[in-house]
């Protein structure tokens, strides 16, 4: 099934644009959600709630493609990942600075999160269940 990726704006403390991810990342469209997110970015977007109550799967890709956005919202610029290598790095590097503060996570399912905790991403976000609190979080 294809990945449909939503996104609307919500006013906490800060503007924070939430982006809803309903379906399956992974190899397939994993830049596909980058791209959004730097189109994003390039319109004064710094902040990032990924929905992610309706994501059935998440793969490696999946996992780089949300760490490409922790590290975009920090001001990095983003390597290419052409070739699949610098990929990898993206996870390291978003690993380096510890919790996320420009990018959190909204309700994801248990089987998505274990994804994250097996390769030991589980803390590198905050994880919210509820959306104001999560928007307010910012």
């Amino acid at each position: 099934k294809a990945m449909i990726i939503s996104t609307s704006q919500s006013q906490g403390n800060v503007p924070v644009t939430v982006i809803k991810l309903d379906g399956q990342l992974d190899a397939q469209n994993h830049q596909e959600l980058i791209t959004k997110a730097q189109e994003l970015y390039n319109v004064g977007v710094r902040n990032f709630l990924f929905d992610l109550s309706d994501l059935t799967y998440i793969s490696s890709s999946g996992l780089v493609a949300l760490c490409s956005v922790a590290l975009l919202a920090r001001g990095e610029k983003l390597p290419s990942t052409e070739d699949g290598r610098p990929a990898s790095r993206h996870l390291v590097r978003a690993t380096e600075a510890g919790t996320q503060k420009h990018v959190k996570l909204l309700s994801p399912r248990s089987e998505v999160m274990h994804v994250f905790d097996i390769v030991g991403l589980g803390t590198l976000f905050e994880v919210f269940t509820n959306l104001d609190q999560a928007i307010n979080s910012f």
